[in-house]
């Protein structure tokens, strides 16, 4: 897949991310865009390294947006811990 498919992929797989876990987060678009770019590759990396399979078929490939997804749901999760606690003056 190409790099515009990456992107593409890890901005709805961030948007899903943020869509199956609701609540408010001190980032913005922007964070979220990145977080899910991070996360399709992040889900990609671990469905070969666990798994032993490439999670990372085609943009249509169920298996693609799994991985994606599940790897957004996991850089949501440490982004929200790590920054969850500070408050802005």
């Amino acid at each position: 897949m190409g790099i515009i498919a990456w992107i593409l992929i890890g901005l709805l797989a961030g948007f899903i991310a943020k869509a199956l876990m609701p609540g408010k987060d001190p980032g913005g678009v922007i964070i979220t865009m990145l977080i899910g770019i991070a996360g399709g590759l992040l889900g990609g990396w671990l469905g070969k390294v666990i798994f032993g399979v490439d999670s990372i078929d085609g943009f249509f490939d169920l298996s693609t947006w799994i991985a994606a997804i599940i790897g957004s749901i996991i850089l949501l999760v440490l982004y929200r811990v790590i920054t969850g606690n500070r408050r802005h003056a």
